[in-house]
């Protein structure tokens, strides 16, 4: 507990990424968007954004649709990526929506140039943001089929500089086997990348835990549904896996 005239600590980090996924944003739901929940966690977002940290996000489409699930289904590849990455664009416009009513400046940027509704991706442009500490939320992945969000997170936060991305899942971290099926599953406090590829752990998909590697590029994985949990990480306390070397 902070005493009244102590200054508070300094985040761990001054500039990081938060990739969620979309079904995050459903709640309870089955399917798209569940308001209450977008809110919650645009402030979970605008709490660490008054700790003056620079945020970056990138929020997947999973609530809307999915490019894997639609391919495997009979739809051509290519066509389905491009329908997943317009949903992640509604996901973005639905979170910027969130923050802005909360007195958070945020940019809505896409890979898919949509000049209407969103920014064109420009990388000096988005930096810009971040140092005047708006939010930017990356949209539409890379602007390439074949690509995940989670590769798209980890290309938006070395572009950005980003000293961490920020992976809210609904566990507290990173297990050796599913912990909602295996009640004796082991949290480790911290994950080699190359453990995490050599041992599936599922972090995120192959190319962005290769990407993170390349680029020194820590990945910290907590429970987006721990009340606080954004925040305390980035105060130095709270329960999440670290991966790095």
């Amino acid at each position: 507990m902070q005493v009244s005239g102590e200054t508070p600590a300094k985040p761990s980090y001054s500039r990081v990424l938060l990739k969620i996924s979309g079904e995050a944003l459903m709640g309870d739901q089955g399917y798209g968007l569940h308001p209450p929940t977008v809110q919650r966690i645009a402030a979970e977002v605008k709490s660490v954004h008054d700790m003056g940290v620079e945020i970056c996000m990138v929020i997947g489409g999973g609530n809307i649709f999915r490019g894997l699930q639609g391919s495997a289904q009979g739809m051509e590849r290519t066509t389905a990526d491009y329908m997943g990455m317009l949903a992640t664009v509604m996901n973005a416009l639905a979170m910027q929506s969130a923050l802005e009513e909360l007195g958070v400046f945020t940019r809505v940027i896409s890979a898919i140039p949509m000049d209407q509704v969103c920014e064109p991706y420009l990388r000096r442009r988005a930096v810009r943001h971040l140092e005047k500490k708006r939010v930017c939320i990356f949209a539409a992945g890379t602007g390439n089929p074949y690509f995940t969000t989670d590769t798209a997170a980890t290309l938006r936060a070395n572009e950005m500089a980003c000293e961490a991305i920020f992976k809210g899942t609904k566990v507290d971290g990173v297990y050796d086997s599913d912990p909602m099926l295996n009640p004796d599953a082991k949290r480790y406090e911290t994950v080699s990348y190359d453990d995490c590829l050599a041992k599936h752990l599922k972090v995120m998909d192959a190319s962005a835990i290769a990407l993170a590697r390349d680029n020194d590029l820590p990945i910290i994985v907590f429970s987006l549904d721990e009340p606080g949990g954004f925040r305390g990480i980035l105060a130095g306390q709270g329960t999440y896996t670290t991966v790095k070397d």
